[in-house]
């Protein structure tokens, strides 16, 4: 079984796009790592930024609607929700801080509320007086096209006591903001910093070349991969090395070219956000077979008396077996057969197969004896 993301945000399956908003909203300030100290605060805050990040996307959320986490995170068709059937390899980014960032416009959630001035007085935060905290700094509003209003928090707000300080809720305002203040753009700016990491960059992924025999791509299979990557140390400063044991899960019929990424499985320093660590499929070469797409294509080698007067050829699968295939017709140089379904799984749908497409090739004699060739140029047609 998945993850059910409707449970983690604590929705019906039914609900509509503000609903999950709320809901994302009311779950990201509960378990904010900044205000709830439980240990599996950090857990939970991934959890639900994740699921956030799939409801709220139409085409996601049709995909994970149909085939579940596994299906959206290994390749499903969106056909339910994705023009053209588009399919979606989905990876959660790994970092829940830049989507609250996107969602509220700040990755401190304390910089929401009284980090931004506005047309008030100054000093004073948001433009409006507070005996808690200073209105220092140079603040400026930032708009947001796309609205998050803030006035609906439930009586689970770990943010809800700021009312106290009689920030106005009504009017035009919510919790002290006029419409569209203190709130970023989405996906622009670079605010996703985390707390203390302002400044820090991703490094460029690794990619690494995963060679597969079609009989793995044919049954599907896992590899174990072993790295050793840098991690820091509790101190924040000086690393150790550690290694780590990657599952890869090859699904059936996956195609050369595939991409499987672990975010953040990279060196990590005290200046950088680790690589994410992906591996590319590519094909391995194979005695009876070349791939082509769900296809697989055999070389059938015949000689010129078989091309000529028929033959039963014996074809190789890639689960074992041998197939007869008689060939009454004459062969021609280049001349194809299609076996049906014996090809690779579809990688949307493992049910159902490619074909085995089987290429002949006429080997000639290097040499006729010259009563033999009487013969045959009196059988022959001559055109």
């Amino acid at each position: 079984m998945g993850k059910d993301y409707y449970q983690t945000l604590g929705i019906p399956k039914a609900s509509n796009e503000e609903e999950i908003k709320k809901a994302y909203r009311r779950m990201a300030l509960r378990f904010h790592p900044d205000k709830n100290t439980e240990a599996n605060a950090e857990d939970k805050f991934k959890e639900v930024a994740e699921a956030y990040e799939v409801l709220s996307d139409p085409k996601k959320r049709a995909v994970y609607d149909q085939l579940g986490e596994e299906g959206l995170k290994t390749g499903g068709s969106g056909s339910s929700g994705a023009p053209g059937g588009s399919t979606y390899h989905y990876t959660f980014h790994g970092d829940p801080h830049a989507t609250f960032a996107s969602f509220f416009g700040g990755s401190n959630p304390f910089d929401m509320f009284f980090g931004s001035r506005t047309h008030g007085h100054p000093g004073r935060p948001n433009g409006f007086p507070f005996q808690g905290g200073g209105g220092g700094g140079d603040h400026h509003p930032v708009h947001n096209e796309g609205e998050q209003d803030m006035g609906d928090l439930d009586e689970d707000d770990p943010f809800g006591h700021f009312r106290q300080f009689g920030f106005p809720t009504a009017g035009g305002l919510n919790n002290g903001f006029p419409p569209g203040e203190g709130r970023r753009r989405r996906g622009g700016g670079g605010h996703s910093d985390r707390l203390g990491t302002r400044g820090r960059q991703q490094d460029p992924p690794v990619l690494h070349e995963l060679k597969v025999s079609l009989e793995e791509v044919f049954h599907g299979c896992t590899k174990r991969m072993k790295i050793t990557r840098r991690r820091l140390n509790p101190d924040g400063r000086s690393s150790r090395t550690e290694d780590k044991i990657l599952n890869i899960v090859i699904k059936k019929g996956w195609k050369e070219g595939t991409k499987i990424t672990f975010p953040k499985e990279g060196d990590e320093t005290p200046d950088n956000i680790p690589a994410d660590i992906a591996f590319v499929l590519k094909d391995k070469g194979h005695a009876h077979f070349k791939r082509d797409g769900s296809n697989i294509v055999h070389s059938c080698k015949v000689s010129l008396k078989e091309a000529l007067c028929g033959c039963t050829v014996s074809i190789p699968t890639l689960d074992k077996r041998v197939i007869a295939l008689p060939c009454h017709d004459i062969i021609r140089p280049g001349t194809v057969k299609r076996l049906r379904g014996e090809g690779l799984p579809f990688p949307k749908n493992p049910s159902q197969r490619g074909d085995l497409i089987v290429e002949f090739s006429v080997h000639f004699p290097d040499r006729i004896p010259p009563q033999s060739r009487e013969i045959i140029r009196q059988h022959l047609p001559q055109s």
